[in-house]
């Protein structure tokens, strides 16, 4: 008896802005908070280096990852890139990878969401206004991706507004001196305590940029892929190249930069120093600020509901959770899952502490631990299938390859070593998540078994067969 095959159920209706406000407004939060922690741990100087050197990883990827998008347009993005090059087990790592990273960042930026809320009505629980956040962003994503996308595009477009504008209104203000005063580490010179802070903030920059390769579960929702996928995601990695670099240096020259480096709100706090708290563009940037925490907090919901979808369609989930919304064309029931266990987490942030920080604090390295391993797999993905599947339709082609995708690999790669030196015990965690996932994996092959066969997952590759070596790394074009 033939088997059944994939009926792409999800509704292609996104253009190319659609795409673009996808890939910038899941990651532009991070111009707004979380950065500035980089200053305590390498100074401006010395987080300006890791910045440039995370762009670099960041841009690379971008351009490689795009082919994959490109020749593989399927909703379950890195999940199945690696599927294809290195068989079911491959898919598992880059999935669950995946998995981790988008389902574990929602809490913590609905979490500032709700705190954000509760500065500006001192009697709203944080917490409620979290929960209150998931329920109507997963309504919203529910309710159709066309309607979620121009929200999503409506919100970004007015969170990049109002970097701009900061950046305006700062900038009489702006010191050159005043940035690279006391820039490596607190100290004057690059020495091996700059050195150290430097690969410190490695998790900080990622901030700036953690996300961004979601835009590529809308894949199976875009007009065209082809062609519109590429044009939104270069406009989206340079797009937020710039804003990251232009607001730390105009943020770390209005004064002393120490005073923000350990901050949630560094922007209000750089552009008090310049016009005053009472000043009508301060109060419009604490207002405005909080499109940047929506826009990343919707599109990351978008984002894991795709991957959670995609996975439960090829068996690696229960397959309730590949179930499409008959009058919507939503996978619904993925939307929620991921809801539930970001609302679990948000109440159990000051119940599990370890090493000393709140639960929040720590799934987002988690997160980040998630994302580092899902480029290492993308990057060996786009080279395994360039030597195994040559003939494969690649409508855009990495350029210079293969140094670029290799920069991106190594990058990730180190970045990778070092946050596991610097925090063993997220790390270890992290592994032990991944290790029961794939005990599951290992007791659930029926339901691979018996899943729909899906032509964009087909490969020829075992993760077994494959190592790292320099062989991997072919020269063909």
């Amino acid at each position: 008896m033939e088997k059944q095959k994939v009926v792409r159920e999800l509704k292609p209706s996104l253009k190319t802005i659609h795409l673009w406000g996808i890939a910038v407004g899941l990651v532009i939060s991070g111009e707004y908070f979380g950065w500035s922690y980089g200053w305590a741990s390498a100074g401006t100087l010395g987080f300006l280096v890791t910045s440039l050197l995370i762009a670099a990883m960041y841009t690379t990827f971008i351009f490689s990852y795009t082919e994959l998008t490109t020749s593989i347009p399927h909703a379950g993005g890195p999940f199945a890139y690696a599927r294809r090059a290195f068989g079911p087990t491959g898919g598992f790592i880059a999935g669950a990878a995946t998995l981790i990273e988008f389902v574990f960042a929602p809490p913590a930026i609905a979490l500032a969401i709700g705190a954000y809320l509760g500065v500006q009505y001192p009697g709203l629980d944080p917490k409620i206004a979290a929960v209150g956040a998931y329920i109507v962003f997963m309504a919203l994503n529910i309710l159709g991706v066309q309607l979620a996308a121009n929200f999503e595009l409506f919100v970004t477009v007015l969170a990049i507004g109002e970097l701009l504008v900061f950046m305006g209104v700062v900038s009489p203000g702006f010191s050159i001196s005043n940035f690279t005063a006391n820039g490596w580490a607190g100290g004057d010179m690059l020495n091996h305590t700059a050195i150290l802070g430097i690969l410190g903030a490695i998790p900080f920059a990622i901030w700036f940029f953690l996300a961004i390769e979601g835009a590529a579960m809308a894949a199976e929702e875009a007009e065209d892929p082809r062609r519109t996928i590429p044009k939104a995601y270069i406009g989206g990695i340079l797009t937020l190249t710039v804003l990251a670099i232009g607001v730390m240096i105009f943020a770390g020259g209005v004064g002393d930069w120490r005073k923000l480096a350990n901050l949630n709100d560094p922007l209000p706090q750089a552009m008090k120093i310049v016009v005053g708290n009472n000043s009508s563009w301060m109060h419009m940037l604490v207002w405005i600020g909080l499109f940047g925490l929506i826009a990343s907090f919707h599109g990351i919901i978008m984002g894991y509901s795709r991957q959670i979808f995609a996975l439960a369609r090829a068996g690696y989930m229960p397959g309730v959770f590949a179930r499409v919304h008959p009058r919507f064309k939503t996978p619904h029931l993925a939307i929620i899952l991921g809801g539930i266990i970001g609302i679990i987490a948000i109440f159990s942030d000051e119940l599990v502490t370890f090493g000393g920080q709140t639960l929040t604090a720590n799934i987002i390295t988690m997160s980040v631990f998630g994302a580092l391993v899902m480029y290492i797999m993308s990057m060996l993905s786009l080279f395994r299938l360039r030597r195994r599947e040559p003939k494969l339709e690649r409508p855009f082609r990495a350029p210079i390859y293969p140094l670029f995708p290799l920069i991106a690999l190594v990058i990730a790669a180190v970045s990778l070593v070092t946050m596991a030196w610097l925090n063993p015990l997220v790390f270890a965690v992290f592994v032990v998540a991944m290790a029961a996932g794939y005990g599951y994996f290992l007791s659930t092959k029926h339901l691979r078994d018996a899943a729909p066969e899906d032509e964009m997952l087909e490969g020829t590759g075992s993760l077994e067969e494959v190592t790292l070596q320099t062989s991997l790394v072919s020269t063909d074009d």
